[in-house]
C-alpha cells in the first residue's frame, strides 16, 4: 500500500484550526476548507512508493491499472480513481450550488474546450466531463441545505415578509405550484443579482425577517439561517433563496446524499466526503464567482423532495463498521470505530483510501501490519487483498461498490 501527501484547499470559507488539528499542525491564520485524497488531475495525492520516491496517484494509477485497481474497476471506469475522497472543515457557507449529470458534464466541457476557455478561468464551468454525485458523512454537527421544499411549505416561510423579490417568488409559485414554478422562483431570485438594486431588494427582506424573528418567529431556524447567510454574504439573493430549500442538520455519523442535479449548500461543520471524481461545480449564489444561469438551470432538478439519506450497513459485534451506500456506482464510505478487543476487515477488494481521524490504527494484510497515526492516510491498491484495522481510533474508508 501507499502512504499519502495530500493537498490542502485554501477556499476562503474553511476553518482554519479543523484541519490543521487533523494533521497535527500549527494553524497559520489561513482557511484551511478542504483535504484531497485522490487523483483528480487538478490536485492529485502524492503515493509514496516503497524506494521512498514519491509519484502522483494519477500517475501511478495509469502506470498498472489492473493490478492497482482491479479488472472490474478499471474496465469499468478506465485506468483512474472513480472516486474523490475529501475531509471538509467549513466555518461558513459554501456556494448555493449544484452539479451536472454525465451528458451535461461531457458536453459543457468539450464545449468550453473548444471556446478555448483555460481551466483557470474564472468565467469556466467545466472543469472536467465527469458527473458529481456526492456523500457527506458528519464528524462533527454539520448543517445544510439540500433540496427544495415544496410550494405550499415555500409560501408559508414567504408569507408576511416584505420586499419585490418575496413578491416575485410568491406570485410565480400562485401560478404554478409544480416544479415547473419552484424553476420560475428561483429564476427570478437568481436574475436578480445582475440588477442595480438587488442589495436594496435583498435588505428590505432581511430586515422584515429580523423583525420577525425578533417577534418570536415560528420559523425560527430558516430565518436564522437566512440571517446567518445575509452577514456572510451581504446583498446577495442566495440567503433568501434558502427559505426555497431543505435545512438539514446531521449529528456525528449521519450522513447525507447529494445526486447530480441537486441543489445544495454546506453552511458549517466538520466532515468526511466523498463523490465521484470530479470539480465540476455550477454556483448559484453566496459567492462572488461566475454565475453560469443557462448551465445551472439545465443542470438542476426543480423536483421537491426531501433530502436523501443513504442506506446504512453495521458490521462488528458491536456495530464498530458503519457503511453508508449512495445509489451511484463510483463510491461508498466506511466508517470505522477501531477498538484494541476486535480486529475490523475494510471492505473487499479494489481501491481503497482510508484516513485515520482520530487516534491511531494499523492496517493488517498478509504481508504484515502498516502503523496509521491521527491525520495519515493511504491507498490501499487492489493487489493487497484483504485488510483489517486494529488499534484505538476512528477512521474513514472510500472505496467502489
Amino acid at each position: 500500500m501507499y502512504h499519502l501527501a495530500n493537498t490542502i484547499q485554501r477556499y476562503a470559507w474553511g476553518s482554519a484550526t479543523l484541519l490543521p488539528a487533523l494533521l497535527g499542525e500549527a494553524p497559520d491564520g489561513r482557511p484551511a476548507a478542504e483535504l484531497w485524497l485522490g487523483a483528480h488531475p487538478s490536485a492529485p495525492s502524492l503515493a509514496r512508493r516503497a524506494d521512498g520516491s514519491d509519484v502522483r496517484l494519477d500517475e501511478l494509477l495509469r502506470s498498472d491499472p489492473v493490478r492497482l485497481l482491479g479488472k472490474r474497476v478499471s474496465d469499468e471506469f478506465g485506468p483512474r480513481l472513480p472516486y474523490l475522497l475529501k475531509v471538509l472543515a467549513a466555518d461558513r457557507a459554501l456556494s448555493l450550488q449544484v452539479h451536472p449529470k454525465p451528458h451535461l458534464a461531457r458536453a459543457g466541457f468539450n464545449r468550453e474546450n473548444q471556446q478555448g476557455i483555460p481551466l483557470d478561468a474564472a468565467h469556466r464551468s467545466f472543469q472536467d466531463d465527469q458527473h458529481k454525485p456526492e456523500m457527506i458523512v458528519a464528524v462533527s454537527q454539520f448543517e445544510a441545505l439540500a433540496g427544495f421544499r415544496n410550494a405550499r411549505s415555500i409560501g408559508s416561510l414567504l408569507a408576511g415578509l416584505d420586499g419585490p423579490l418575496v413578491k416575485a417568488v410568491l406570485d410565480e409559485l400562485a401560478r404554478d405550484r409544480s416544479a415547473r414554478g419552484i424553476r420560475a422562483a428561483f429564476q427570478r431570485l437568481l436574475a436578480a443579482r445582475s440588477g442595480s438594486s438587488c442589495s436594496e431588494a435583498c435588505l428590505q427582506t432581511i430586515d422584515s425577517i429580523r423583525a420577525r424573528a425578533a417577534a418570536g418567529s415560528p420559523y425560527e431556524r430558516a430565518d436564522a439561517t437566512v440571517l446567518r447567510l445575509a452577514e456572510q454574504y451581504p446583498g446577495d439573493p442566495g440567503a433568501i433563496a434558502s427559505l426555497l430549500l431543505n435545512r438539514v442538520t446531521l449529528e456525528p455519523g449521519e450522513a447525507l446524499f447529494l445526486p447530480a442535479g441537486e441543489i445544495h449548500a454546506y453552511i458549517s461543520g466538520f466532515g468526511v466526503e466523498v463523490m465521484a471524481s470530479s470539480d465540476n461545480v455550477l454556483r448559484a449564489g453566496l459567492t462572488s464567482k461566475h454565475v453560469d444561469e443557462e448551465a445551472i438551470f439545465e443542470a438542476t432538478s426543480f423536483e421537491p423532495r426531501p433530502p436523501t439519506v443513504p442506506s446504512q450497513e453495521l458490521a462488528g459485534s458491536r456495530g464498530q463498521s458503519v457503511t453508508y451506500r449512495p445509489p451511484v456506482r463510483e463510491f461508498a464510505l466506511t466508517m470505522v470505530d477501531v477498538d484494541e478487543t476486535e480486529p475490523v476487515p475494510l471492505p473487499g477488494r479494489g481501491p481503497r483510501t482510508l484516513i485515520c481521524l482520530d487516534g491511531a490504527v494499523e492496517l493488517v494484510t498478509a504481508a504484515g501490519r502498516t502503523p496509521l497515526a491521527q491525520g495519515r492516510s493511504v491507498f490501499v491498491p487492489h493487489h493487497t487483498g484483504a485488510v483489517s484495522l486494529v488499534g484505538d481510533g476512528l477512521a474513514a474508508c472510500a472505496w467502489t461498490p
